[in-house]
């Protein structure tokens, strides 16, 4: 993918109300202004970078690009688990994301449990990955220096 990697920056809204409720797996929701710009190139699927929200620390992070098969989502989302706990919700705060490698498409789970299971591997995936110097190098990017706008896409 020609655009990798992609930088990103948008108000957290809230979703659908299942990552931490159902599958103990918080995500940060991109508005749908931030999800409309993503180049064509960029496909649907898992994606693994570095997450900052507000002017705070940069984290690893996992993102789910798409419509979620197993909840038949009929609205394009950009779902973002950032690997680092956190001791309260932060909706309004700009998240702000490297996209630096894809991990695999999106694809159908015969249940929850299925689908936890590929999350869990999704993020040992992109732990592993980002460890590489190459990657590793993104976690300290200007682009998470600048005062954090409200909306930024690009390279």
């Amino acid at each position: 993918m020609k655009s990798l990697p992609y930088f990103s920056r948008g108000e957290v809204v809230r979703g659908f109300g299942r990552g931490s409720k159902e599958l103990g797996i918080p995500t940060a929701n991109f508005p749908d202004s931030v999800v409309e710009h993503l180049p064509a190139d960029i496909s649907t699927g898992i994606y693994y970078g570095w997450a900052c929200v507000g002017n705070g620390d940069v984290h690893k992070m996992v993102m789910s690009i798409g419509w979620n098969p197993y909840y038949k989502n009929t609205k394009k989302s950009m779902e973002t688990h950032v690997i680092h706990t956190y001791k309260e919700d932060f909706y309004g705060e700009i998240l702000s994301v490297v996209m630096v490698g894809y991990i695999r498409p999106e694809r159908g789970f015969d249940s929850l449990d299925a689908l936890i299971t590929a999350i869990h591997g999704d993020i040992e995936e992109a732990k592993r990955r980002l460890d590489l110097p190459e990657h590793r190098k993104l976690q300290e990017d200007n682009f998470f220096k600048m005062s954090p706008s409200p909306i930024m896409n690009g390279h």
